[in-house]
């Protein structure tokens, strides 16, 4: 593989990460928004990254008084970075922007009540969303892009987590829900039809199934569940009938996996979208690459002072990993993964395509029920429900 960095250091380790600093990159790349420790170690300071230009560079965005640790941050397409801050039981939404010496801000208004989390950018323009739980349903608001100030567009019944885009129109939502006895499964709601929810992974009545990311463009989906009899990693593909597939090269002993990125732009072909997934393990913390069309996952050394758990790929597969730290504020490592692994032989193929199509393999089979669920043209969601917990590389009976 060719690794090349921008000013940077190599290194095995993840250098210094700053707790409580969330870091959120804009959903074409633009930009990225994190806070940074404010001057005297006395809270946080906002700061943009550009990310898009020669070099990337950061430019902080300090208000009169340092922020808390709950605020949010959220980069927008123009530069400009939406701020969340809690006070006095609501919560105060406002646009930054460098103004020369000073930082502009632009107030949008404030939501009261409990918890209020922002969704990931929306994959259109520059709407942002946020998620509110309460304590038998939970509002999704629009905190920007509409027309009156903060606004409610659905209300889900039960308590929701997650949040994934699966289209680029920022309309459907997946959001892992939580019922009363405590099940979890993952629903998609359509922001256009009032907030309509369907299921989306209901892979056995009594597994707990979550979506972590999705990408719009392939359909591939990354998710955890415990319906093999032991949480592990999967995926599968919105809208094809082939079952969910949990491979072993995403549960390697002793280490704890975590997918960050998809590469996007792959419309015709998910099984060959490179997938990074930030790797825990007794030696420290590095960057994995895997694609379901691969049986073996890529282990690459993270950056000195990278941002664990935060980067993107552009759509010619190039990962980009932002970075901090001594010399350095603000660094983008680029990679270029090696090429796919060869084509396998005969019997492999052979093998695989049993595998794929859900067919019993020699000392090892698939598990029962039915496929994955086909995209609806009108962009109602259908369930991945029931999928065959089929395996693929060494078969392991749970």
């Amino acid at each position: 593989m060719t690794v090349s960095a921008v000013d940077a250091a190599r290194g095995e380790g993840g250098g210094t990460v700053y707790s409580g600093s969330g870091f959120t990159i804009a959903a074409d790349g633009s930009y990225a928004a994190r806070l940074a420790p404010a001057g005297g170690g006395r809270g946080w300071t906002p700061e943009r990254w550009t990310l898009d230009g020669p070099e990337p560079y950061a430019v902080p965005l300090p208000g009169p008084r340092p922020e808390g640790p709950g605020t949010e941050v959220l980069p927008l397409p123009d530069g400009r970075v939406l701020i969340c801050r809690e006070a006095a039981g609501r919560h105060h939404l406002a646009l930054l922007y460098p103004t020369g010496p000073c930082t502009g801000e632009l107030p949008l208004g404030s939501v009261g009540g409990g918890r209020l989390r922002l969704l990931p950018p929306a994959p259109r323009g520059p709407l942002v969303h946020a998620l509110a739980p309460g304590e038998h349903s939970t509002t999704v608001w629009l905190v920007h892009g509409g027309s009156y100030g903060p606004e409610p567009v659905a209300e889900v019944p039960g308590r929701c987590s997650g949040g994934a885009w699966l289209d680029r129109e920022g309309r459907l939502l997946a959001l892992d829900r939580t019922d009363a006895a405590g099940g979890t499964k993952t629903v998609a709601v359509d922001l256009e039809r009032g907030g309509e929810v369907s299921p989306l992974l209901q892979i056995t009545d009594d597994s707990d199934d979550r979506l972590l990311l999705a990408d719009p463009d392939s359909g591939l989906l990354l998710l955890r569940s415990d319906a093999p009899g032991e949480t592990r990693l999967g995926w599968g593909v919105l809208g094809s009938h082939r079952p969910v597939r949990f491979p072993d090269a995403l549960c390697p002993p002793g280490v704890a996996l975590t997918p960050f990125a998809i590469q996007p732009g792959q419309a015709l072909t998910p099984e060959g979208c490179a997938v990074a997934l930030r790797a825990d393990g007794p030696n420290g913390t590095w960057v994995a690459v895997w694609r379901p069309a691969q049986r073996r996952l890529r282990h690459l050394p993270a950056p000195v002072g990278w941002v664990r758990g935060a980067g993107l790929w552009t759509a010619d597969g190039e990962l980009r990993l932002p970075y901090t730290g001594g010399q350095t504020p603000c660094g983008l490592a680029r990679i270029t993964p090696s090429p796919a692994e060869p084509e396998p032989l005969p019997r492999q193929r052979a093998e695989r395509a049993a595998a794929e199509a859900g067919a019993p393999r020699a000392g090892g089979g698939a598990g029962a029920g039915g496929p994955l669920a086909v995209r609806a043209a009108a962009f109602t969601p259908v369930p991945l429900q029931q999928a065959p917990l089929a395996r693929t590389g060494t078969e392991r009976r749970s």
